[in-house]
């Protein structure tokens, strides 16, 4: 199954980040720390290189994530030029209070009365931009709910006299490359419901927990995962929750749907999707599929897009010196 959602508010939002990238010093960028590189958006990523604008990068929801994962991946992003990783959840007034100094440190010329600090945050659908904005302006300045692209339009906010931050909408990219950051995707709630089945991702999510956290399934339903497929899992829950249809047969499309809740809602336990071993081992399969030469979805140019706007090649990209 591959799973592709990009509604049209979204390639606005593309537009107008393009140009606003101009007027910050540096980006905010927000990801699902079960699930890092499948969350981050690659436009976001050539948009900050075109403007050399560094980037601090919050792997938010840290708290649900296998912190052994976490850990990887902050050392895998720290390696990275132009980046500060860190790891926190958004929704604690402790973690979320780091923020602004981590901030100063990526860029420290800026960050005074005269000069404030330009941040823009950014990131995909339902990683917490919104829940990070309110919790640093102590006050709900941005829609928070639990469906993905709330945020639909860009806004300016000033945080004290010497920070100014830009909220933008979650944006995901025309094309997801390979079909199990789609499927990651979904299962996290980032990718609206019109555009997958949820069995489906449902099945994903059995099968790749089967292979990495059997314990945290057997804890959470009671059952033996020994020799259970995607399918089994799935229908497992149907069997333990008591959940059948007229007839009988087990009420698959329920007990997909109460799957992929207690993973969202972290009832499972600590989980992470994906490590850096695990992202490797997935390009270097990619590498070597019928088509040698094809290049990761992280690492390729964008060739062909919806429309003939060039989101890379924004009016002026040269460093502003103010």
């Amino acid at each position: 199954m591959s799973i592709q959602w990009f509604p049209g508010h979204m390639n606005s939002a593309r537009r107008k980040a393009a140009e606003s990238m101009e007027k910050v010093d540096m980006v905010i960028e927000v990801v699902d720390a079960r699930l890092p590189q499948a969350s981050c958006n690659p436009m976001i990523e050539q948009l900050r290189n075109a403007r050399q604008r560094p980037c601090l990068k919050i792997l938010n929801k840290t708290d649900m994530a296998d912190p052994v994962a976490t850990q990887a991946w902050i050392d895998y992003y720290n390696s990275q030029k132009g980046v500060t990783a860190v790891a926190l959840s958004c929704k604690k007034p402790a973690d979320v209070a780091r923020v602004p100094k981590l901030a100063m440190q990526v860029a420290p010329h800026r960050g005074t009365a005269l000069k404030p600090l330009r941040m823009m945050i950014m990131g995909i659908p339902n990683v917490g931009k919104s829940t990070l904005m309110n919790a640093l302006l102590k006050k709900r300045v941005a829609a928070v709910g639990d469906e993905p692209a709330v945020t639909k339009t860009q806004q300016r906010l000033y945080l004290g006299n010497n920070m100014v931050l830009t909220d933008t909408p979650g944006m995901l990219w025309p094309k997801i490359e390979h079909p199990s950051d789609g499927l990651m995707l979904a299962a996290s709630h980032a990718v609206g419901s019109n555009a997958l089945i949820e069995e489906e991702v449902a099945t994903f999510l059995a099968d790749l927990l089967l292979q990495r956290y059997p314990q945290l399934l057997k804890a959470r339903y009671g059952f033996n995962t020994e020799g259970m497929d995607g399918v089994a899992v799935v229908e497992g829950v149907a069997a333990k929750r008591g959940f059948r249809l007229k007839g009988g047969d087990y009420d698959f499309e329920k007990a997909a749907h109460t799957f992929l809740q207690d993973y969202r809602s972290g009832a499972l336990g600590r989980i992470s999707l994906e490590t850096p071993q695990s992202r490797a081992e997935l390009l270097a399969t990619y590498r070597s599929t019928d088509n040698p030469d094809a290049l990761p979805a992280e690492d390729e140019e964008d060739e062909e897009d919806d429309d003939d706007y060039d989101w890379r090649n924004a009016p002026d990209h040269r460093e502003r010196k103010d």
